[in-house]
């Protein structure tokens, strides 16, 4: 896949960028493959228009393994998506040698992107796929980006028929046999909203069960 500049950014040409790349799209739908991508773009030219130093190999190889996990490979898991999609890039990046301080930026980007409030106050890389993906799902951030960056990013990556309601239902189809996992992220706000006998972890319920008596 190649794809041209767009306002200073690009993938990287890398041994490694290449093989992510590959590995993503044999195993992606289109839909979280092309959204995988807009992610990375959305996120580096946050980056490039706030001044911040980071990565380019590094956020995309966070960027293409943040949703890898919702993926029918996991369809038995019972872990956080998140955390499927973060432990296969740290054991993609642990084949290629990279340093486990790398590892550690990537794999923190990943399991921490649908966790709000944090990722911004850590290190680029990390806030920069929370930015990337919260632009391409909730629009989060939509009108600091020119028409002509999102027309380019979108023609290059298309976001096809009725995105909002396919990335929905990828996100359920990922996470519906482990509704259990969905407690404190947004995420239990997809099952609510595709089935109607899902019910929400009351944390204040949790708390005045709890075996304390007072």
């Amino acid at each position: 896949m190649t794809l041209e500049q767009i306002s200073g950014v690009r993938i990287p040409d890398s041994k490694i960028a290449r093989e992510v790349t590959a590995l993503i799209r044999d195993t992606e739908s289109d839909l979280l493959f092309h959204h995988s991508v807009r992610v990375y773009f959305w996120g580096a030219l946050t980056g490039k228009r706030t001044d911040l130093i980071f990565d380019p190999e590094l956020l995309y190889a966070a960027s293409m393994f943040h949703d890898i996990g919702l993926t029918a490979h996991y369809e038995n898991s019972h872990l956080r998506f998140e955390v499927d999609s973060a432990n296969a890039a740290r054991d993609f990046l642990r084949e290629h040698s990279i340093s486990e301080s790398d590892i550690e930026t990537v794999w923190n980007a990943v399991a921490l992107h649908t966790t709000p409030g944090i990722p911004q106050f850590m290190r680029p890389e990390i806030a920069l796929v929370q930015a990337g993906a919260g632009m391409d799902v909730a629009g989060r951030g939509y009108d600091q980006y020119t028409d002509a960056e999102r027309e380019a990013v979108v023609a290059a990556c298309p976001r096809g028929h009725d995105f909002k309601h396919g990335i929905i239902d990828a996100f359920y189809q990922g996470m519906k046999h482990r509704p259990e996992t969905t407690f404190g992220t947004f995420n239990d706000d997809v099952l609510a909203f595709k089935d109607p006998n899902f019910r929400r972890i009351d944390m204040c319920s949790i708390v005045l069960a709890s075996k304390w008596d007072s």
